[in-house]
């Protein structure tokens, strides 16, 4: 008799948890379908275009054109620097920034704080512009030197150069590695910092002692965001107008618009999407160390 009433409550529980997996993948199907329409069918669509040549059929010729030609390995290599770079003077400063606010009891530092946050949603080329108010040639800054020396134009002439495009991507991405900075800096055990303050430690030794160990995650976490980002970043190249600054979003800008060589854009496109998806992975597995 109990084995017979356990039986029927094992064909009850089936039959009440069968609709469930159904239910899911009636409510996973329609995100699927999206995500598949807009993102992986236009993907989908830049690889295949990578593969037919103009002359037609399918081939790897533009392949080997693209990986050719001097102007692609110029951009990668600007891509590449200019990505490192960026990311080295975001992890600085951020970090000091970061250690100014979290530590460094000044009227307003919450609000500063939550600024951060405001500025991690702004668009790369509303910095930009701001920095060309500022520096560029008919500027803020070269306006004042001209009127105060009379000279026929001011000395900051360096935004339409890769130090500009420099300056512009350490101003707007820092805040990404200040973000995961100040929630570390929250979560530290301040009695460590009070013990070490007491045993006679000064500042520079407590930060390279305590607070950078603790730190060193959320540091790699922001990094790796930042220099995915930056290996992608086209509103800032172009906004500043920079001769001679072509990375590979720039190239594949060129060979679409201006060139029309489509599947040539598609190689660029392809080369820089694979960069930035291992980028990606790397920065998931950082940040999921991390705990951000």
């Amino acid at each position: 008799m109990a084995e017979a009433v356990q039986r029927v409550r094992l064909v009850r529980g089936r039959s009440r948890s069968s609709p469930r997996p159904f239910r899911a993948l009636v409510w996973t199907l329609p995100p699927l379908a999206g995500l598949a329409l807009f993102f992986l069918y236009p993907l989908a669509l830049v690889v295949q275009q990578s593969f037919r040549p103009d002359s037609g059929g399918t081939s790897v010729q533009p392949y080997a054109d693209v990986f050719a030609s001097e102007a692609f390995r110029q951009a990668l290599w600007t891509t590449v620097w200019l990505a490192l770079a960026s990311t080295a003077g975001c992890l600085v400063l951020g970090f000091l920034l970061a250690l100014v606010i979290a530590f460094v009891p000044f009227p307003g530092a919450k609000a500063v704080a939550r600024f951060v946050d405001v500025f991690l949603s702004f668009p790369s080329f509303l910095i930009t512009l701001a920095l060309l108010f500022i520096y560029g040639g008919v500027g803020m800054a070269n306006g004042a030197w001209t009127g105060l020396t009379g000279a026929a134009q001011g000395p900051f002439q360096f935004l339409n150069t890769p130090w500009g495009v420099l300056l512009a991507e350490i101003t707007y991405f820092t805040p990404f590695v200040m973000r995961p900075l100040l929630a570390a800096f929250s979560q530290l055990d301040t009695a460590q910092l009070e013990a070490a303050s007491s045993l006679g430690a000064r500042a520079p030794r407590i930060v390279r002692q305590v607070i950078l160990p603790e730190a060193l995650p959320a540091l790699a976490a922001g990094g790796s965001l930042v220099l995915v980002l930056c290996l992608s970043e086209f509103g800032i190249v172009l906004f500043t107008g920079a001769k001679g600054v072509t990375t590979l979003p720039m190239l594949v800008y060129s060979k679409a618009i201006l060139e029309s060589d489509y599947p040539g854009a598609c190689v660029v496109a392809v080369v820089n999407v694979l960069i930035s998806v291992g980028l990606y992975g790397l920065y998931r597995v950082v940040s999921r160390r991390a705990g951000a």
